[in-house]
């Protein structure tokens, strides 16, 4: 438009789908644009594109020149005059830092330091030229404020402080604050995670430089299945991967997705998996059985809308970009067609007695004030519970400590995990709590 001597006038689409009269809106746009002789820049279309398509044909049929920006493929039926499509092209990762590099040179004063790879902090991150520019300032002013060399911690933090705040209505955001050092799983699983990563890492290189990219309309991300108990370490397991990747954790809450009216449930993941292409982070689905279930046998109404429900799931998991764990304590009940176009199913099993020993261990922590009859040993090789309930009873037998100004004893302990077996509902045996079973109010 600035090469042919027009002026610009932009359209917030998503604002504009927030307008009570829209038309108005519109109408009154186009006629500003007439009489100066700009054009119209339009976007995002993705925020009108479904729930009000008939504000795109209004826009279509302007007599000024009008350009539309958005992720969303186009609709024939948006007008009656085939529009000219262009497609602008993702920067590569070889590309990315470049730009990075060439944007925090302009703006700070400091040299990059030479052990600095910003080409590789930035891999996981799918970022435009304008956001990279953002990045790369948002870096330099950070590093700048806290008075020394720039970091690797920078460099994520500009780039995630990019992530737009759509997704943050649908999902909770979590701060990741664990490392690789505070899982406690067997080697096969965390082998499997460390692989995991890898491909979220390593995803534009191996399937867009070396060009092996599957087709069937699959896009560029990567998807995994954690299944096992509750409590076995699976929603710390993705927030391991999502700091490993230096990326933010988003956690679907399933109320805001389920819908027992048809079709709203897939109108709810799609706002999900539509606001999450914008976003620079790891996409968590617990309870993934409640979502993705086994398709049933047509038997009624419900049964056909079911599966026309779970069919399309398996369509709009396929061409997301980004990096989609899904969680479950039931692996049995999903979907055998959908757990063949995973990437990884990675099973979380209940802790062995030298898992449970080092739990223990972890959870009470070196501060914790210890009695002497503490019997950690006793309780991992007697007590067969999951790492979140053996959280569980430390918090409660720390509580119990402060309480009564005593260092957490064997009485403390056992009181505690009575406390959560009557959460879990199970019996206390006499074959469990063996020489401890008088301690047992």
């Amino acid at each position: 438009l600035g090469l042919a001597g027009r002026e610009v006038l932009g359209l917030d689409l998503a604002r504009l789908a927030e307008d009570p009269t829209p038309v108005d809106a519109v109408r009154a746009l186009v006629r500003e644009a007439r009489l100066t002789g700009a054009g119209l820049v339009c976007a995002p279309l993705d925020a009108v594109s479904r729930e009000r398509p008939q504000l795109l044909r209004l826009l279509t049929a302007t007599p000024v020149p009008t350009v539309l920006v958005g992720r969303a493929p186009w609709d024939a039926s948006w007008s009656s005059v085939p529009p000219l499509l262009l497609h602008a092209p993702r920067v590569e990762p070889g590309a990315r830092g470049a730009l990075w590099r060439e944007a925090y040179e302009s703006w700070s004063p400091s040299p990059l330091p030479p052990a600095l790879a910003p080409d590789d902090l930035l891999a996981p991150f799918l970022l435009t030229p304008e956001q990279l520019t953002a990045a790369a300032r948002s870096a330099a002013q950070t590093a700048r404020l806290a008075g020394g060399e720039l970091t690797p911690n920078h460099v994520r933090r500009g780039a995630r402080a990019q992530n737009a705040a759509g997704l943050d209505r649908l999902a909770r955001r979590i701060e990741p604050t664990v490392t690789w050092d505070d899982l406690v799983l067997p080697p096969d699983t965390h082998t499997q995670l460390r692989e995991l990563t890898a491909r979220a890492r390593h995803r534009d290189r191996v399937l867009g430089e070396w060009g092996m990219r599957p087709g069937g309309g699959r896009g560029r991300g990567v998807s995994a299945l954690f299944a096992g108990d509750s409590g076995t370490g699976k929603t710390m397991s993705a927030e391991v991967i999502a700091a490993d990747l230096g990326l933010d954790l988003y956690t679907v809450d399933l109320a805001t997705v389920i819908d027992k009216y048809v079709g709203e449930t897939e109108k709810n993941l799609e706002r999900i998996f539509t606001e999450a292409a914008g976003v620079n982070g790891v996409l968590l689905f617990d309870e993934a059985d409640a979502i993705f279930g086994k398709r049933s046998d047509v038997k009624d109404a419900h049964d056909r809308y079911a599966n026309v429900e779970s069919a399309y799931l398996l369509q709009r998991m396929e061409s997301f970009d980004g990096l989609a764990i899904l969680a479950t304590n039931l692996r049995a009940n999903l979907d055998d067609a959908f757990t063949r176009r995973l990437d990884l199913v990675i099973d979380f099993p209940v802790p062995d007695p030298a898992q449970r020993l080092l739990l223990w261990n972890r959870c009470l922590g070196p501060t914790i004030p210890r009695g002497p009859d503490l019997d950690l040993p006793f309780c991992a090789e007697n007590f067969e519970l999951a790492g979140g309930n053996i959280r569980s009873i430390a918090v409660t037998a720390a509580y119990l400590a402060a309480d009564s100004g005593e260092a957490v004893t064997m009485e403390t302990l056992i009181h505690a995990i009575q406390r959560e077996y009557q959460k879990l509902g199970r019996l206390t045996l006499a074959s469990e709590f063996g020489p401890y079973l008088g301690l047992v109010t």
